[in-house]
């Protein structure tokens, strides 16, 4: 049962909304491994094909609930300073796997975004295969105002989506981008005027997705993510690879034939 999230399933599209509009959709440690559940049920479910995370309220995401943050300071009572530091690493680490699930999840998953993507919210944005928002929206990597260097995804997925100049500016200055800019800089790909028009597109966009080969899908996914941490001789290699053992799959017969008949194809999960 989804208590931290709003989850709907419907025509092969998951459509998972954060769910804490009285705290802007901050996550406690509760939600964060709630939502690591959600993506890596959404990765093996064959019903799902496309991802959309959008948010309940008044905003997209606030990040990491501070409440959580604060029950670093009980840490401070543990006598031996490598066993404290032990813990530190490992508070830190689970909540990276929280956002890892994302990106690791085989299925693309859609960020519809709205008002405030803060913090932890940028973290879990840029782990995302696509991003989209509304003009109002905006993005801030806030941790350096909290006296904190944002370790969680942020720092390492941001300048590999953006000028790293521009990541630089963000995450010291903590400065807000706004929607039109974020199109501009290729944070996002996509601006909407509001919320009603952001989620009736992104929803469009996921239908188109969930209607082609599930199984090829997935591999440009994998492959995209492949070439994105490797050279280009290291991705054509990879790919040859990939598709010597992928290629020859019913879903080819398929999309031949339904090119030659001009008929839409239906694709197994």
């Amino acid at each position: 049962m989804s208590t931290y999230f709003e989850l709907e399933i419907k025509d092969k599209i998951a459509h998972l909304a954060f769910n804490r509009p009285e705290k802007a959709n901050a996550l406690n440690g509760d939600a964060w491994k709630e939502m690591r559940n959600h993506f890596e049920s959404f990765s093996q479910n064959p019903e799902v094909r496309v991802v959309v995370l959008s948010g309940n309220g008044k905003h997209w995401c606030a990040g990491i609930d501070l409440e959580l943050l604060m029950s670093l300071a009980e840490m401070q009572s543990i006598d031996c300073e490598g066993r404290k530091r032990e813990q530190i690493r490992g508070f830190i680490e689970e909540l990276q796997s929280c956002i890892n699930s994302i990106e690791r999840c085989k299925k693309p998953v859609l960020a519809a975004i709205h008002n405030g993507c803060i913090g932890g919210g940028v973290d879990i944005a840029t782990a995302c295969d696509m991003r989209y928002c509304t003009t109002d929206a905006y993005f801030t990597v806030k941790e350096i105002d909290l006296g904190l260097v944002a370790d969680i995804g942020t720092l390492q997925r941001l300048p590999k989506i953006v000028a790293p100049g521009i990541a630089y500016e963000m995450a010291y200055t903590a400065r807000k981008v706004f929607g039109p800019e974020a199109v501009q800089i290729g944070l996002v790909n996509r601006v909407f005027p509001e919320k009603e028009s952001l989620l009736k597109e992104v929803m469009d966009i996921a239908q188109q997705i969930a209607e082609k080969s599930p199984l090829v899908v997935r591999g440009i996914k994998e492959n995209i993510q492949f070439s994105r941490e490797h050279s280009v001789a290291e991705g054509l290699k990879y790919i040859a690879t990939y598709n010597a053992a992928y290629v020859l799959s019913d879903d080819l017969m398929q999309a031949f034939q339904a090119n030659m008949t001009k008929q839409k194809p239906t694709f197994k999960d």
